[in-house]
């Protein structure tokens, strides 16, 4: 079985073509990046949420996971739930969900506290893409595999990416 070391790409990784990052060439422990590409959320014909002024979190092997600045959000779409986890890089993670939908199914996350290296999502909010529409300079972007990952999945990056099964140990 191939276990990552962090020194090249793994042989099965794909050769990132024009225009495309390779997630086998983000670092570990992950990075935060400024971004000011236009991302977008829509609900139901709604925006919830549009910036030129996002931050990537970048990790290997995973798709970038997008962080909104608070301002450039729609709060009176959402509702915070009583649920946390815990990220060994952020810190503590507050979930929310649609105000219309009933059965409060999780959205959204942020980081009320983050840890010093990711201070700069403080105040900022993440959204799952397989749970609601996100858009990166218009494309609809494709949710990271497995239920628990939230990175998103563009044509701007070549992979395969963790969340799969059988990528467990990646």
């Amino acid at each position: 079985m191939w276990k990552y070391t962090g020194e090249e790409r793994p042989y099965f990784a794909q050769e990132p073509g024009p225009m495309q990052e390779s997630v086998w060439d983000y670092p570990r422990p992950p990075v935060l990046v400024s971004c000011d590409a236009l991302v977008e959320v829509r609900w139901d014909g709604n925006m919830v949420a549009s910036t030129r002024s996002s931050m990537r979190v970048l990790e290997t092997a995973s798709p970038p996971t997008y962080y909104l600045p608070g301002d450039d959000v729609d709060w009176k779409q959402l509702v915070r739930l009583g649920n946390s986890s815990y990220c060994e890089w952020k810190g503590t993670a507050t979930y929310w969900a649609l105000i219309s939908d009933s059965d409060a199914t999780i959205v959204a996350w942020s980081y009320e506290s983050p840890s010093e290296y990711f201070r700069n999502i403080d105040g900022c909010i993440s959204f799952y893409p397989g749970r609601i529409a996100c858009f990166v300079s218009g494309e609809r972007v494709k949710p990271q595999p497995g239920q628990f990952y939230g990175g998103w999945v563009t044509s701007s990056i070549a992979g395969p990416v963790k969340g799969a099964p059988g990528t467990g140990h990646w």
